[in-house]
């Protein structure tokens, strides 16, 4: 007998990430990366930060951040409230 999924508890709406890499990503590619703002830390990463639209956009920006060769320094969800 099969089971459906009626697990309602996935938000559906918009989720807010920060996602650090190693290096300073150049602003030229700020509109490839779907609208993430950019900030260069001093301690030589960038924060891309903003929402993305599901798990699969989150994906796709990852996919991009490894064709680039950047190395992922850490991912992090925000609050949706804060």
């Amino acid at each position: 007998m099969g089971e459906s999924n009626t697990d309602t508890s996935v938000p559906s709406e918009h989720g807010r990430y920060t996602i650090r890499v190693k290096g300073h990503l150049d602003r030229r590619w700020a509109e490839w990366f779907e609208g993430l703002t950019f900030t260069h830390e001093p301690a030589g990463t960038t924060l891309l930060e903003g929402p993305l639209a599901d798990q699969a956009a989150l994906h796709g920006v990852l996919t991009k951040l490894r064709d680039l060769g950047l190395p992922i320094v850490s991912i992090q969800t925000l609050d949706s409230e804060a």
